[in-house]
């Protein structure tokens, strides 16, 4: 049971069936337009009683809302499946796909597989800034609190390379400044970013990227790749025009 739910419109209007999916999201999200550029089904969640058999060769979504890179992220949504878990149910995954086709060939499937993953953002909405006197933001400046963060997170890559992943894609944070339900915490009147989470985003993710290098060195080969979704975003923002998009108009 978790309060962090997208079971309910608007979640998945722009979808192929217009039906919520379950993902934070009008319609594709990443994973599905990567799949969709492969030709592969979008990935099930882990936790669908359909992904069995040749299902599990399209791979699996092992994401929660709300969780972060701490344990202690998302602790208001009820029930969310921690990193730890879910790199848990990542290993479960492997056993499914050895019992499918043998280890040596599930192996070769998980070290060829694109593995995305997005992780940091809740650490600070839902965590950091959470409330004027949040427990981590008594205990941490913002640059220790990154810091922190990013320590944790190399334990987390470290422990997904360990499992056999070798193609990982590792995304920074979007502006958070700039996500609705911070524009109306913040107060924002004329759509303007707020400052703190704004600047905590452009505080962890160049220390991401540069951990990111450092992992490719310390393993000698480029298993990570960084990808920067803050300029992404941050140009749909002010060019929406280019993107298909007229206005920026959002729901709160």
């Amino acid at each position: 049971m978790t309060t962090a739910r997208a079971d309910s419109p608007p979640n998945g209007i722009d979808y192929p069936h217009q039906q919520p999916t379950g993902r934070f999201s009008n319609g594709l999200n990443f994973p599905d337009l990567i799949a969709e550029a492969l030709g592969l089904e979008s990935p099930l969640p882990f936790l669908n009683p359909d992904l069995k058999g040749k299902k599990l060769l399209a791979g699996a979504n092992f994401a929660s809302a709300g969780i972060g890179v701490l344990n202690d992220t998302g602790f208001q949504f009820v029930t969310v499946l921690k990193m730890y878990e879910q790199l848990g149910m990542f290993l479960e995954y492997k056993h499914r796909l050895a019992a499918l086709m043998g280890p040596a060939k599930a192996q070769e499937v998980v070290s060829n597989a694109v593995i995305l993953i997005t992780c940091g953002g809740n650490d600070f909405v839902n965590n950091y800034f959470l409330t004027p006197v949040a427990p981590r933001r008594e205990q941490y400046t913002l640059p220790d609190f990154c810091g922190y963060v990013m320590s944790e997170y190399k334990k987390h890559l470290l422990a997904l390379y360990g499992l056999g992943a070798r193609r990982i894609v590792v995304t920074g944070t979007g502006p958070l400044g700039c996500i609705p339900a911070e524009l109306a915490f913040y107060g924002s009147m004329n759509g303007e970013c707020a400052d703190e989470p704004q600047e905590a985003a452009k505080m962890f993710n160049p220390k991401l990227f540069d951990l990111v290098d450092e992992l490719n060195r310390d393993i000698g080969e480029d298993v990570f790749i960084s990808a920067n979704a803050f300029s992404l975003k941050m140009d749909m923002i002010e060019k929406p025009e280019q993107y298909g998009a007229h206005g920026t108009r959002v729901c709160v």
